[in-house]
């Protein structure tokens, strides 16, 4: 009998350590995965934290670096929440994805057909009340909501409102004051 509880005390000795080992590496695998999201998302956003200066009351400056597939994109804020643009000097107003464009306040106005490099869609006017990168503000920003669109485009309804200087793989923007 003694040999029988030492083998059944064996027996559950080695199933609590299997079980040990599979959690541990469980939570080793979401460490290893959360370390590498973050690296991708540095990646494509290397703007998470937008440097900002202000030149003699003059101005404010930010300064942008360029992402791996060699785009602009920042961190910034719509009507006080949280997202992330990506510039398009091609696009003539900020384009907003349908999916976001409730999460961040935005009200559907007139429809409109819009031209977009996939091809003609319908969009819907809307107005941003504040958009804002680092410490670069801007006030009621025109912006088409648009329903095929997975990122946030910020385009020259905002970008004509402001100086802008590319050298290398930096953005510099300027908003007189």
């Amino acid at each position: 009998m003694d040999q029988n509880k030492g083998s059944k005390h064996q027996s559950e000795t080695k199933r609590i350590g299997t079980g040990m080992i599979v959690i541990a590496m469980i939570i080793g695998l979401g460490l290893l995965t959360q370390i590498f999201q973050n690296v991708l998302d540095e990646q494509y956003n290397p703007n998470q934290i937008v440097r900002t200066s202000q030149i003699n009351n003059n101005f404010v400056e930010i300064t942008l670096k360029r992402n791996r597939s060699g785009h602009y994109v920042s961190t910034g804020m719509i009507n006080g929440s949280k997202t992330v643009f990506l510039l398009d000097t091609g696009a003539t107003f900020v384009a907003v994805p349908q999916s976001q464009a409730q999460r961040l306040g935005l009200k559907k106005g007139r429809k409109i057909q819009i031209s977009t490099a996939n091809g003609r869609s319908t969009g819907y006017q809307t107005t941003i009340n504040q958009l804002s990168i680092g410490e670069i503000h801007l006030y009621n920003i025109k912006a088409i909501i648009t329903p095929n669109l997975e990122e946030i485009l910020l385009g020259m309804s905002v970008l004509k409102q402001l100086e802008f200087t590319q050298r290398g793989n930096e953005l510099t923007i300027r908003q007189f004051l």
